[in-house]
């Protein structure tokens, strides 16, 4: 009766010589029919039965599991799907567990007291349970041909593309071989049902896992066009997984990568921070560097690059993101402004440099007006959030303040908040740059360090730095004359 119903909505031929699935029967006898009625660019289905594979219930969320008991209880299909059956195949703890069903989302909610839905883009229906939320997704179906809106109820499907294909909303329902065939890479394709255990793999997913392949399905070209982040997760799970982008998924990166531009910087910048905090940052900006794609989100940081293929930029930013890797990998807090920082230091330093030739503005001023002229272009790419922008700020104001420690300005400098921020970032510029920032970094290691009275040696070994006083600005206006008259 599901399947009657939803090809009646859909609008989808029927044909006297298409037989009904009998009672009882799996999706895997269903399966390649509909995949040949519907003209499907996957190849015939493959369910891989419960001993072979190696998926067990133990390593399944508890929480993911009553979503799939409770939906299946309530009359409809569930299942786990994508990155959660991914990572469990290779091994992996998976970060979340991820639904999909062919319930609407109002429908979920009517099961789920705990639910709330989201999304615009596409409508999601989150299931809580207290800290862990589980992800439940109706099935995608197509925007166009037989299923286009035209021929369907508008309020089971609604979709709109942009002129240059990008998909911008899909609240497009279909049925779960429409949904696969949505889907971006082969490897998260892939379905887990608790009704008898089997993996149901519908674009060779397993096989690609076993050659660590990541493969688009469907023409990539069309596939990046409709949504241009796939790039990014092409290279987020190529580094991720330890696999290689297939040539043809590959190729066509660097022409499109210009699509890009197309996506909301708040969307990129949650897109990067996924690939510079996973314990992977430097082999991902080195994959986005060769596919040009950084040129599209930092084009200030690629044209210096550019100009110095293996200068104190590239050094600055490779030793940050090799430093952030290590400190993901021992379990050490790390954060965005710090990436960032080091990765927009240099565009920041020349445009300093250069109001200070043209203007003849004092360095301060100069800094103040080149970090705020870097930091409103970028927003325009990637939307850096103000309390990531500021700390950014503070580290490199600090830079020049670290290299005033006269008199009391070091003992000053210590009781700054970002002082260990702003240190760390010094001894990464003295590494790229070496000279004179080697001896300063090197000082102010000591310094923090030391006692009371190590320190005013420290202080007085600087010579006439330490007896150098910041120059007073000189009142010009003289004291007016009091207007009370004598008594």
């Amino acid at each position: 009766m599901l399947d009657f119903c939803r090809r009646t909505l859909s609008g989808k031929p029927q044909g006297d010589n298409q037989p009904e699935p009998a009672a009882g029967k799996t999706l895997a006898a269903a399966a390649p029919l509909r995949n040949a009625i519907a003209g499907s660019i996957l190849p015939p289905m493959q369910v891989i039965g419960r001993g072979q594979h190696s998926v067990s219930r133990r390593d399944i969320s508890p929480s993911a599991l009553k979503v799939l008991y409770r939906l299946n209880d309530a009359g409809y299909e569930a299942y786990l799907v994508g990155g959660c059956i991914r990572d469990l195949l290779l091994g992996l703890k998976p970060k979340d567990f991820d639904v999909v069903t062919n319930a609407h989302p109002e429908q979920v909610k009517q099961v789920f007291r705990n639910c709330r839905l989201i999304g615009r883009r596409f409508r999601l229906a989150h299931v809580v349970f207290g800290r862990e939320i589980i992800e439940v997704a109706t099935f995608r179906g197509h925007h166009s041909g037989a299923d286009d809106e035209e021929s369907i109820a508008p309020k089971l499907k609604t979709a709109s593309l942009s002129d240059h294909g990008q998909i911008l909303r899909d609240n497009v329902y279909g049925t779960i071989e429409e949904d696969a065939e949505r889907r971006d890479f082969t490897i998260n394709a892939l379905y887990y049902s608790v009704k008898d255990f089997a993996i149901y793999d519908f674009a060779n997913g397993m096989r690609d896992i076993t050659a660590r392949r990541i493969e688009l399905i469907g023409d990539p070209d069309v596939r990046y066009r409709e949504d241009p982040v796939r790039m990014l997760r092409a290279i987020r799970f190529a580094t991720k997984l330890n696999m290689d982008i297939a040539p043809d998924a590959l190729t066509p990166i660097s022409q499109l990568a210009v699509l890009l531009k197309n996506i909301p910087a708040p969307r990129l910048f949650d897109e990067l921070v996924k690939m510079l905090l996973a314990g992977k940052a430097f082999d991902n900006f080195m994959l986005l560097r060769d596919t040009r794609i950084l040129k599209q989100l930092m084009p200030q940081l690629d044209k210096l690059l550019k100009q110095e293929p293996e200068g104190k930029a590239f050094s600055l930013v490779t030793r940050a993101l090799q430093d952030t890797d290590h400190r993901v990998a021992i379990d050490k807090p790390v954060t965005p402004a710090f990436i960032f920082a080091a990765m927009l230091w240099y565009p920041v330093e020349l445009r300093s440099q250069t109001l200070l030739i043209e203007s003849g503005l004092n360095d301060i001023d100069a800094l103040n007006i080149a970090m705020t002229e870097v930091l409103d272009d970028i927003q325009r790419t990637i939307a850096i959030p103000k309390r990531f922008s500021l700390t950014m700020r503070d580290i490199w104001a600090l830079q020049y303040r670290l290299t005033k420690r006269g008199g009391r300005r070091a003992f000053k400098m210590l009781e700054q908040t970002k002082f260990r921020g702003a240190f760390d970032f010094l001894q990464l510029r003295a590494e790229a740059e070496g000279g004179s920032l080697t001896e300063l970094a090197s000082w102010w290691q000591q310094f923090q360090f030391a006692d009371d009275t190590e320190k005013l040696e420290l202080i007085n070994s600087l010579g006439r730095e330490a007896h150098d006083r910041p120059k007073r600005r000189r009142n010009n206006y003289k004291r007016k004359r009091s207007s009370t008259p004598d008594v």
